[in-house]
């Protein structure tokens, strides 16, 4: 909670941001936890507020018309009482180079959009009570903090560079795959591989898109493309892709249901749907049967996928959503992994469409389901 300073006052923020959803998000979560806030919607406004009153902390944005978030931060570094004033950038530039600026013109924390509020009140309130302690100390927390932040941000940018740069051998193989195919004649054991290879190089595309499209969700930029969408065509579409991976553990695949037109981002619930039947034809026993069925549930568009694979238990059935998960359960202690980010991307999509996706029991197997409003139809 906001310390009462002597006198009996409140500490006090300044929080300067030109969007003006965002500046009220974070007025509330501050004064939610008894800050007193005061408001500005540029970086010139911000600099007279700073110079008729004084602040325990100062929360800027970067980007911004006129005077950006750095050269605020500069200005008020520059002033007697803005030297060791606590100093913190939230943006939704989340990237090595903003971070390098910031800590250039002397920031002293540096959170990215969208911030949660109970990470927001904890690292405002870290950085007025690191006013308090010895100045040597406080500058061997901020240079290990800084570290630790700079060195995820350095990985994240060198994921982005190897995530882009797989795209173009990824395809060509892909596009070879397709050439020798339409060669004849062609021998099964030729045919057989080609296909194959196919079928890994659309894997490994799906792989490399979802990884693209989590970090444009980290980032705030994953924007929806909303079309007429047929879910029962998509899903015939899905299956058909899945059906070497299918065929080559011997499992068969039934489609039922029937929905009305919804609008949806076709690509990202069909790349859902692939992740789902891959998850599924993964751990499903061979010669057995993946179902999916649609339905419609007041309003809602409902997707079940399921299998008779090894099953999860309650406890866990979230966390088989969040990255890189392991989960073991069954009776032999079967193991259910979640290997990658298939399963977290799915979660992103279908939340992204304002709506949610969960696990079922199957007895035996899992049932993954997802439910999304059918949208403007």
């Amino acid at each position: 909670m906001g310390q009462m300073v002597p006198g009996g006052k409140r500490d006090k923020i300044l929080v300067v941001d030109d969007n003006k959803v965002n500046r009220v998000l974070t007025i509330a979560t501050l004064e939610g936890e008894g800050y007193e806030v005061v408001a500005a919607a540029s970086g010139e406004e911000g600099l007279r507020a700073f110079e008729d009153e004084r602040f325990d902390c100062v929360i800027l944005d970067v980007n911004m018309p006129g005077m950006d978030g750095f050269a605020a931060c500069d200005r008020i570094r520059s002033t007697e009482r803005g030297k060791g004033l606590p100093i913190l950038f939230l943006t939704a530039l989340r990237d090595v180079d903003a971070f390098d600026r910031a800590q250039a013109v002397g920031g002293d924390d540096f959170l990215t959009k969208p911030v949660r509020p109970r990470e927001l009140a904890a690292r405002v309130r870290m950085a007025i009570k690191l006013k308090q302690f010895d100045n040597e100390l406080v500058a061997l927390v901020r240079q290990q903090q800084d570290q630790l932040l700079r060195a995820e941000l350095q990985k994240e940018r060198l994921m982005a560079f190897v995530v882009h740069d797989l795209k173009n051998p990824v395809n060509a193989v892909g596009l070879l795959a397709q050439r020798i195919l339409r060669e004849e004649p062609l021998s099964t054991l030729v045919r057989n591989a080609a296909t194959q290879i196919r079928a890994e190089t659309h894997q490994l595309n799906r792989l490399i898109l979802n990884l693209l499209d989590i970090a444009r969700s980290e980032e705030g930029k994953l924007v929806l493309k909303r079309s007429s969408v047929e879910p029962l065509g998509l899903a015939e579409e899905v299956l058909r892709e899945m059906q070497v991976a299918a065929a080559a553990r011997g499992i068969a695949t039934e489609l039922s249901g029937q929905v009305r037109t919804v609008r949806w981002d076709a690509d990202l619930i069909r790349r859902t749907l692939l992740n789902l039947l891959e998850n599924s034809i993964r751990f499903a026993p061979e010669e057995s049967t993946i179902r999916v069925i649609l339905s419609e549930i007041d309003g809602l568009v409902e997707v079940r996928v399921i299998d008779s694979g090894p099953g999860i238990p309650v406890e866990l059935r979230q966390k088989v959503f969040e990255r890189f998960v392991q989960v073991e359960s069954g009776p032999q202690g079967v193991t259910r992994l979640n290997r990658g980010l298939g399963l977290t991307f799915c979660k992103l999509a279908v939340e992204a469409h304002g709506g949610r996706i969960w696990v079922e029991e199957g007895t035996p197997g899992a049932v993954f389901c997802m439910s999304l409003p059918a949208g403007d139809g």
